[in-house]
């Protein structure tokens, strides 16, 4: 009896310490009055590209790759849900597709597209629409619905990087992938 007893303790003090660790180990960040992200400590917050984004931090790589992994967050703007997937979708040729539905785990509706292919990244200013075909990359694009309007993050970089990020990108905005469900892009 005791033993099972110290069993259940020891169980308990891992699963606390877990806990502990993860949320010691990201910081809120707060991307205006609305969006506050949970960000790893190995994310690094950097200058937003174009002042369309409301942040951006770049990612650590995965082993052996050099090409950056960057999460872009973009404040309430044009175009419904499905637009801005389909856009997305657009961005990639010969992709993999995964789209789900879910809510935060403050109840806010989100949508995650998962990309994998040939990413056509963005070259230069976007009004120039250049781009430049990079093989083997993935995307995970959200929208987060909000009473201020949606909210956008986009995941991009090399597949093996932006694999291992996907549990803490998911954290991030309070995503649980257990309580997703399939969502048909119209």
């Amino acid at each position: 009896m005791r033993f099972s007893h110290c069993l259940s303790l020891v169980a308990l003090l891992a699963v606390c310490s877990a806990a502990q660790v993860y949320a010691a180990d990201t910081t809120p960040v707060a991307m205006d009055d609305v969006l506050t992200l949970q960000i790893p400590s190995n994310w690094e917050k950097v200058k937003p590209d174009n002042n369309l984004r409301l942040g951006q931090f770049k990612l650590p790589a995965a082993e052996g790759e050099t090409e950056i992994t960057e999460l872009a967050v973009f404040p309430p703007f044009g175009g419904s849900v499905n637009e801005n997937l389909m856009r997305w979708e657009g961005q990639f040729s010969g992709a993999e597709k995964k789209s789900t539905k879910g809510k935060t785990a403050d109840g806010k509706p989100y949508y995650l597209l998962d990309l994998t292919g040939t990413y056509k990244k963005p070259d230069g200013p976007p009004i120039l629409r250049k781009t430049v075909d990079k093989p083997d990359y993935r995307m995970l694009a959200v929208i987060i619905e909000t009473t201020q309007g949606n909210y956008f993050l986009k995941l991009t970089g090399p597949k093996k990087s932006v694999e291992a990020q996907v549990e803490a990108f998911r954290k991030s905005f309070g995503g649980d992938a257990s309580k997703e469900e399939a969502y048909e892009i119209k």
